[in-house]
């Protein structure tokens, strides 16, 4: 997408609404696909224990593993099998970011595959690599080889953050180098401290196919209709 086609609804249609608060409530998620729904956004991202909850014309995104990445690969499975079960279209799992850490990708390849193994051929699935993280311990490389057995296990999307990581959320470098890792044909979701459109804007343009933002009327906002 270029930077002539960033009108409001264009953006609208890359993003996540993100919902994911340990404190939210059943009426926080019925108000937050409300809003959604009015900002005619592509999905609505939710913990599993939302479900069953419709969504309307909006996908439903649940997280899988989150936030620590640190539950075992089947207890991973077995959550993302129960939200496609109960109406998840999109599945967003957290990897062991230690093992990436590490060096063992071989790991890393292993616990994306139980997850698409576990929710089956149809679901949508997005591995969370927390990019910052990545690139301060094993750098541009690293990271890249991670999203690179990300996508050899069969994820449709590489995303870069929780949003609950004190190293930090999206970068523009992150989306770069996650962008070259992958290709063009996977998808690369930008998530964690998005609350403009400039920054919105600048992640697009580096390579994101996709935006995680629970602050999503703000960013919209900043958009021309």
């Amino acid at each position: 997408m270029t930077n002539s086609n960033l009108n409001r609804a264009a953006v609208a249609a890359l993003v996540d609404h993100t919902l994911l608060k340990p404190e939210a409530t059943r009426a926080d998620a019925d108000a937050a696909v409300a809003e959604a729904l009015d900002l005619g956004v592509h999905a609505v991202c939710l913990s599993p224990s939302m479900l069953p909850i419709d969504t309307g014309a909006a996908r439903t995104c649940v997280v899988a593993g989150f936030p620590s990445g640190k539950h075992h690969s089947l207890v991973k499975a077995a959550e993302a099998r129960f939200a496609v079960e109960n109406g998840a279209q999109e599945i967003d799992m957290v990897i062991d970011v230690g093992t990436a850490v590490d060096g063992r990708y071989d790991e890393v390849f292993a616990d994306v595959l139980t997850v698409r193994e576990g929710v089956g051929p149809d679901a949508l699935l997005k591995v969370i690599v927390e990019s910052a993280v990545l690139l301060e311990t094993i750098g541009d490389d690293g990271l890249a080889r991670v999203c690179r057995k990300a996508v050899d296990a069969g994820a449709n999307f590489v995303k870069t953050s929780t949003g609950f990581h004190p190293a930090g959320g999206a970068s523009v470098r992150a989306v770069q180098v996650m962008r070259e890792a992958v290709g063009p044909s996977i998808g690369v979701k930008a998530s964690g401290g998005i609350r403009t459109a400039e920054f919105a804007a600048e992640l697009i343009a580096a390579g994101a196919s996709r935006l995680g933002l629970s602050g999503s009327r703000a960013v919209l906002e900043g958009f021309a209709e």
